[in-house]
């Protein structure tokens, strides 16, 4: 069962349309039963990381998405959803991210023009299988203010004043800081291959 993830907020019809296209099947969740019973978990995410945390911990589903990412489950975060994968946003400095990674989001610099919103150019990582059969720094669809820092685990980068992780790749964990199910025939191509993994 492929699940996504419902916390009460996010672009979820965006996400179901995107999975509906394609012709996967999938089940919204919002509890730990759900994400125990799922193959694969979509953890979509808009807004402030600080409510998004707020409402995985009054969902009490925080230890469970970590127990079910560290079993193997295919994991996917869009946005705010890999986001919450490291251990701090600057976007809410009190708040705890699930920690699976080491460091923090940042904002992008004073002066820079946020949100980053629109069409900008991925540099894919050649072995990433997540990017892969895709063509040649395809362009895709972001809105944020806050940002991953360059990553070994990255799967593609953004530069948009810094360099910056667009999307991640490690073992079974999967995240894209651009909105896949906005980003056209590349976005579904994306989706499909995580799918596929």
């Amino acid at each position: 069962m492929i699940a996504i993830f419902d916390y009460g907020a996010g672009n979820l019809r965006s996400v179901q349309n995107t999975l509906g296209e394609i012709g996967c099947d999938y089940t919204l969740v919002r509890d730990s039963a759900g994400l125990n019973a799922a193959t694969k978990i979509i953890l979509p995410g808009v807004g402030h990381f600080g409510q998004m945390m707020r409402a995985l911990d009054e969902l009490q589903v925080r230890q469970t998405l970590l127990a079910r990412i560290t079993a193997g489950v295919p994991f996917l975060g869009i946005c705010l959803g890999m986001q919450a994968l490291f251990e701090r946003s600057a976007e809410a400095p009190e708040v705890a991210g699930l920690g699976l990674y080491a460091g923090s989001v940042e904002r992008f610099a004073p002066g820079a023009r946020v949100p980053h919103m629109g069409w900008n150019e991925l540099e894919p990582r050649p072995a990433s299988r997540l990017m892969s059969n895709l063509a040649p720094r395809p362009y895709v669809y972001f809105a944020h203010s806050y940002y991953v820092p360059e990553n070994p685990r990255a799967a593609a980068t953004c530069t948009y004043g810094p360099t910056y992780t667009a999307a991640i790749e490690s073992d079974n964990v999967y995240g894209v800081q651009f909105h896949p199910e906005k980003s056209g025939a590349i976005g579904l191509k994306i989706v499909e291959n995580f799918l596929e993994i």
